[in-house]
């Protein structure tokens, strides 16, 4: 059987689930949950994590790397690798976009796998050239 949604969740929403859901939306949490619901992750994620816990802009419990392993398999989420056909849809995104490159990768991860993203950033939100929830 096909999901109904592939989600695709940007680096907040990956902190938030694992660490403080009740940042999430209530519709974010209900989609996460879903059983109809694909959970996706870009592996730009990974390197988020690691630049956030090492400036110490995020506290975790255990060295990032383990700990965004964990998450991943304990929630049975999949990571989508970064390969060259995402790192050029990322630097020619139609339209404006602002210069963030982890941002650039997500969207571009999305829209090259058909996926929306969970988001709760305004500048990934109000660009309409990707399938976004919140």
């Amino acid at each position: 059987m096909t999901a109904e949604v592939k989600l695709l969740l940007d680096t907040c929403c990956i902190i938030w689930a694992a660490s403080d859901p009740g940042q999430l939306s209530r519709a974010a949490i209900d989609v996460i949950e879903a059983d109809s619901t694909e959970v996706h992750c870009s592996a730009i994620s990974c390197a988020e994590v690691a630049c956030l816990a090492e400036r110490r802009r995020i506290t975790l419990d255990r060295h990032w790397k383990v700990w965004f392993n964990d998450v991943i398999e304990m929630n049975q989420w999949t990571v989508v690798d970064i390969d060259v056909a995402i790192v050029q849809e990322a630097y020619s995104l139609p339209g404006s976009y602002h210069r963030d490159p982890a941002d650039r990768f997500i969207t571009a991860t999305a829209r090259l796998h058909g996926m929306s993203i969970l988001t709760a950033d305004e500048k990934i939100l109000s660009y309409p050239h990707v399938a976004t929830i919140w």
